[in-house]
């Protein structure tokens, strides 16, 4: 079963442990004190959209993508509730590009760590470049494999996965030990990592000399 098929079928079973009702202290945290200025944002894998809102109520022109249309009917249902200027789209983002690039700032909690290969992690890496602007930041959090935990948790990565994956088409502006916000007492660990996209001009490329990590 893909990533896709599986978040879909967590959806449907509402086993989904990531979805409590509230934004990220992370994104508050790093948006707050960096500051990430206003821009358009997209948030990946936005689920029922709780980022995506606090970021439109902070002033962010907002996309929010994923894979399952019940977290999305919710997080639209959320967005006119409270009149929030975000928008929704149905997307894989391995594959598919997202209305509204280039965007200044991308806000992925969990997405990335959901990719057990690392061909797909660098291919997920060369498209939030590609849906960024240059000079656009990235704001990940990633489960950290410093953490060994008993039982069931998030998908876990290694400072090195990470830094393999992103570093051709970013420079890591902060790489740190965090924890996932949660309703939980003892929250996963995670990483929090912070990159900017690097310029056209500093871009290695693929295999075949194409820019891999360019703007839509």
């Amino acid at each position: 079963m893909n990533n896709g098929a599986r978040f879909c079928q967590r959806y449907q079973a509402g086993d989904t442990p990531w979805d409590f009702g509230q934004p990220d202290f992370n994104l508050i945290d790093v948006v707050t004190r960096v500051p990430v200025p206003c821009c358009k944002a997209l948030d990946v894998g936005c689920g029922t959209g709780d980022n995506a809102l606090w970021l439109a109520g902070k002033g962010f022109r907002v996309v929010g993508a994923d894979i399952s249309d019940i977290a999305l009917a919710k997080a639209a249902r959320k967005a006119s509730e409270a009149h929030a200027a975000c928008g929704f789209v149905r997307a894989d983002f391995l594959k598919d590009r997202i209305e509204g690039a280039p965007f200044g700032f991308v806000f992925d909690r969990g997405c990335f760590h959901s990719f057990r290969f690392k061909t797909d992690r660098v291919r997920f890496a060369q498209n939030v470049a590609a849906h960024l602007e240059d000079g656009g930041l990235w704001l990940m959090l990633a489960g950290n494999a410093d953490e060994h935990r008993q039982g069931l948790g998030p998908p876990q990565l290694t400072a090195e996965d990470i830094v393999r994956a992103a570093e051709p088409c970013f420079e890591i502006l902060s790489l740190t030990v965090s924890h996932f916000a949660s309703a939980k007492p003892n929250p996963a660990r995670a990483w929090r990592c912070l990159l900017r996209k690097r310029s056209a001009a500093g871009n290695m490329g693929d295999a075949h000399g194409n820019d891999a990590c360019g703007s839509v």
